[in-house]
């Protein structure tokens, strides 16, 4: 393709075009009568010529750039061909279903296989567990083999294909992912694909001396470059090693983001992308539904930048869709950015990540329940919810990882807040050295010279149940309402629906002592599952208001997809928001986040038809007298717009 380099990209397309179909029918004979293969072909048809221009855009100054994509598409269809039949008709289902994962039906669950049911075994145990909560995406952290015992919680991966021994077998997560599906659950794992670890294969050939796998890996022979790239490249986990290289026994110097042991892919080099490809349809033939894209923003290195957010980043994320889309085409990314709200929603994009974490919306929900105003979650909802069709979020309350403040500070400039003060504020409360407060975290990088500082802990615990607050429970479902409601798929941490707390124990486990996020990450709470059905207690209640919430959600079809309308309500301590139907009904959800009751004013509610349901009692509700809340009250409510007023 070198010789294309300057060509018309159209022209560049068809030539590549012809060559890469000479070699596929070389090797596989591949012919339109073929029926086996026109799925394969009409994947390749609509999405070879973007494959191909993506592909020319990163390598093409490269002498072997059109060797690299036909060899990258002859391993796509071979994946194609040893694909499971049952995993094509669920391509084809998904495919002319739409957007299936934006249903006010599904619900997610998370957990560590180990944690929460000690093997794969015990995970497929737990399926009717899953179906009484009413799951419908399970996503099991990092599950493959990692070094022992520190694997930065299994995101320092040494293989791609071979399960961790003490949880189970490839075979066994393959019968799982069929179990699951046949249960109506979908399947998401981690994608590790800006590092490895340094027992990685790859790395070990690296460490060696092996040049192929040398060029894997930026990996330098002396200090020249990585001081080159230090000079704009900031420190990920400085309590680890400085800089982002780490020195090898030979001499040379490897680029590792984050530990010492996970050393960075060299994306620069069409091999890794190609080899990381084959990985990942490996996961999909498997029956995994969708992959958690893991340190999205750091894929792409660059002299004289931060290394983060490239534009290169997103060209590999289409790329990597692109063959996904020709060789498995039910596979769905989710990407995981925690970074600027902006640059998060420029990965949420149907031939990028068509899901995302919702980060942004964590961090502000408990930015409010500390300080009993909803002026930064309201304008993050107004002003950064909506996103492309096609696209959802995932909105959690908490999930395995710690809470930072992603807030941007020209947002709370707005409102006349200090970022800088304000997230010093913020951690004081949730590690309980602010006087009243109810939290009950610990910090996670803790800097007391820079103020710098994240938070630990679960749902509960945050949310003073550890510390017998009578609010616990309230606030704990005020804080779901919202992620149930404001759209996309709503995300349990397992144990959190029965109100599990910190485990202080985690630091006598190997490996975890210096990673306080083990504080949130407890082992299965038999006793607490055993009592969720007993509504005098904190689990029975938070199990029912969960279960509640799940019911109501899927009986609501305005809480499907993500479209959402900004609501004031003219008072800081309620939260509102619109969800609309097509139908022109739409549901007003209010959340009062304060300690007392609040009223949203029959003014502020004037615009809609005084005439509303609550959508959980099917009360009537009348507007024009307006709404008071409780404290830590919410209230969807089934409404039109006074300009639609219903004779009903």
């Amino acid at each position: 393709m070198h010789e294309l380099a300057n060509q018309d990209p159209s022209d560049v397309a068809q030539a590549s075009r012809k060559h890469v179909v000479s070699a596929l029918k070389a090797e596989f004979g591949i012919e339109q009568e073929d029926g086996g293969w026109a799925a394969f072909e009409r994947g390749f048809d609509e999405h070879f010529a973007n494959l191909c221009l993506l592909f020319h855009t990163l390598y093409g100054s490269r002498p072997d750039c059109l060797d690299q994509l036909t060899a990258l598409v002859l391993e796509s269809a071979r994946s194609w061909s040893e694909r499971p039949q049952d995993l094509k008709e669920l391509d084809a289902t998904r495919e002319g279903g739409g957007d299936w994962f934006l249903s006010n039906g599904m619900l997610g669950g998370v957990c560590y296989v180990d944690r929460y049911a000690n093997n794969l075994a015990g995970v497929r145990a737990r399926i009717p567990y899953f179906k009484e909560l009413g799951l419908t995406y399970l996503h099991l952290m990092p599950l493959f083999l990692a070094p022992e015992p520190h694997s930065d919680g299994g995101y320092a991966v040494s293989s791609y294909r071979d399960v961790n021994p003490k949880l189970g077998t490839i075979d066994q997560l393959r019968e799982l992912a069929a179990e699951l599906r046949a249960n109506g659950i979908a399947l998401v794992v981690d994608f590790i694909f800006n590092h490895t670890s340094n027992e990685h294969e790859w790395a070990r050939r690296a460490a060696e001396g092996d040049p192929k796998y040398s060029d894997y890996y930026w990996i330098f022979p002396d200090r020249s470059m990585p001081d080159a790239y230090e000079q704009t490249v900031r420190e990920i986990f400085p309590d680890d090693h400085p800089g982002s290289f780490v020195q090898l026994p030979d001499g040379r110097w490897v680029w590792a983001t984050f530990h010492t042991f996970q050393w960075d892919l060299n994306y620069s080099n069409p091999e890794v992308f190609r080899a990381m490809a084959g990985e990942m349809l490996f996961l999909a033939n498997q029956g995994v539904d969708f992959l958690r894209m893991d340190a999205v923003a750091f894929i792409w290195k660059q002299l004289g930048t931060q290394c983060e957010s490239l534009p290169e980043a997103h060209l590999l994320l289409k790329a990597f869709n692109a063959v996904c889309r020709i060789a498995a085409p039910s596979l769905l990314f989710k990407s995981e950015a925690i970074v600027h709200p902006d640059e998060v929603a420029l990965y949420i994009d149907p031939s990028e990540c068509q899901l995302s974490y919702n980060p942004l919306q964590m961090a502000l929900i408990w930015e409010a329940m500390a300080t009993r105003d909803v002026s930064l979650l309201s304008q993050a909802l107004e002003r950064r919810h909506n996103i492309p069709a096609g696209t959802s979020w995932v909105n959690y309350v908490r999930s395995h990882d710690d809470i930072g403040w992603t807030f941007a500070d020209e947002d709370a400039a707005e409102l006349g807040l200090n970022g800088f003060d304000h997230r010093r504020f913020l951690n004081s409360f949730y590690v309980n050295r602010f006087p009243g407060s109810f939290a009950r975290g610990v910090p996670f990088q803790d800097n007391p010279r820079t103020g710098d500082c994240r938070i630990s802990g679960t749902t509960a615990s945050l949310c003073g149940l550890e510390d017998g607050s009578p609010e616990a429970v309230r606030r704990i479902l005020l804080a779901h309402s919202v992620t149930f409601s404001t759209g996309g798929i709503p995300l349990l941490y397992l144990g959190d629906e029965v109100g599990q707390l910190n485990d202080y124990q985690y630091a006598l486990e190997e490996g975890h002592d210096a990673d306080s996020r083990w504080v949130h990450r407890p082992h299965y709470p038999a006793e607490q599952y055993a009592r969720r059905d007993d509504p005098s207690t904190s689990e029975g209640a938070v199990f029912a208001g969960i279960r509640r919430l799940t019911a109501l959600r899927a009986a609501t079809p305005e809480l499907a997809g993500t479209r959402l309308i900004g609501f004031s309500t003219n008072n800081s301590g309620v939260l509102g928001y619109q969800r609309p139907a097509d139908n022109g009904t739409l549901v007003l959800a209010l959340a009062n986040f304060s300690d007392q009751p609040q009223e949203v004013s029959a003014e502020t509610l004037s615009g809609f038809d005084p005439n509303a349901t609550d959508v959980d009692s099917k009360a009537a509700v009348r507007l024009d007298e307006g709404v008071v809340l409780g404290p830590q009250e919410y209230v969807w409510l089934k409404v039109r717009p006074a300009d639609h007023r219903s004779d009903d």
